[in-house]
């Protein structure tokens, strides 16, 4: 089970469940793929909602790395999409509004439990 407050969020590609999550590394990584200067860069880019084949791609592998898989980006390239792109892109987008901040945490637990 993915945990929020580390920033996972999961996804299924051909009935595997995957764990994405963006690390500081992970972050430092898309910086560099993508030539932002910064985070807030970087943020503004993925805010903007245009995202090539490509991009997504590089953004996947980098989450699935950052949540513990270790895979290429030719190896994430190669995933089948079974359940068409809607439920990666639907994780991707939970993962980046978790390490921008822009997504809720889990909520609290009611004292006792």
């Amino acid at each position: 089970m993915p945990n929020r407050r580390r920033g996972d969020a999961a996804v299924t590609i051909a009935g595997e469940r995957y764990t994405l999550r963006l690390t500081l590394g992970a972050l430092a990584e898309l910086e560099g793929a993508f030539g932002a200067a910064d985070l807030p860069a970087l943020g503004e880019r993925f805010a903007a909602g245009r995202l090539s084949g490509r991009d997504l791609v590089t953004l996947l592998a980098v989450a699935l790395r950052g949540g513990g898989h270790d895979l290429t980006d030719a190896e994430v390239a190669a995933l089948p999409l079974d359940g068409g792109l809607e439920p990666i892109a639907a994780a991707l987008a939970e993962c980046l509004g978790l390490a921008f901040g822009s997504a809720p945490a889990n909520p609290p637990r009611p004292q006792g439990a």
